[in-house]
């Protein structure tokens, strides 16, 4: 922290003498107030992170113990680069929809008896039209799938574009049971009986881990 905190008072020192050769003379105690200012937010930034970080880990370690410190810090990474990439989608939403996903298991080769894979429950064929949208070499479903980061990169991306499509529950609907149904029971003001019973039960699950998540 303290190297990045050098190198950025030294950054800063130099956009301050730019900042004067373009514009003229500069109180010093504004361009010092600057300084102080953009220091605070870069500080800031790096806690809220952090604090990510520390929630992410958490969940992690609740329900999958035994994954390895590696594997571990590349999908807290991945997960917060998503928060950050699509604004519709935090890290509580990453993760209530991970857990349920993966029945609770935080197993980068979860596998469901319809042939969904990996953390997210991305079936085949959607992966590998996701994998060519994000220029994921797509050698084999096997490795692409399991592969706990290109998981979460091409189901977040999934997610984030069904949400912004349907709103937050119609796109809960759409992840698993299809943009069709999901569009029919939005079209009927989300009535009975169009959902599949599994979706059903699907919504109010990932609803209740995401409000979890979002106390801790």
């Amino acid at each position: 922290m303290k190297i990045i905190l050098v190198s950025l008072s030294i950054s800063l020192a130099s956009l301050g003498v730019y900042v004067e050769q373009q514009s003229g003379a500069i109180n010093p105690m504004q361009r010092i107030e600057h300084h102080v200012n953009v220091i605070q937010d870069v500080v800031k930034v790096d806690a809220e992170r952090q604090q990510s970080q520390d929630k992410i880990l958490g969940i992690l370690q609740r329900f999958n113990v035994d994954m390895s410190a590696n594997t571990k810090a590349a999908i807290v990474d991945e997960i917060i680069e998503m928060s950050e990439k699509y604004p519709n989608l935090n890290v509580d939403l990453i993760c209530a929809t991970i857990t349920h996903e993966s029945g609770r298991s935080w197993n980068p080769r979860a596998f469901s008896r319809a042939g969904a894979m990996g953390l997210m429950q991305l079936m085949p064929p959607t992966g590998k039209w996701l994998a060519r949208i994000e220029g994921i070499d797509w050698t084999s479903a096997e490795e692409v799938l399991y592969n706990p980061v290109y998981n979460i990169r091409m189901g977040s991306r999934y997610l984030s574009a069904l949400i912004e499509m349907y709103d937050l529950e119609g796109g809960l609907a759409a992840y698993n049971g299809g943009g069709k149904r999901a569009a029919l029971w939005l079209a009927n003001d989300k009535a009975d009986g169009i959902l599949w019973a599994e979706t059903r039960a699907y919504i109010p699950h990932v609803l209740k881990l995401y409000a979890e998540f979002r106390t801790l």
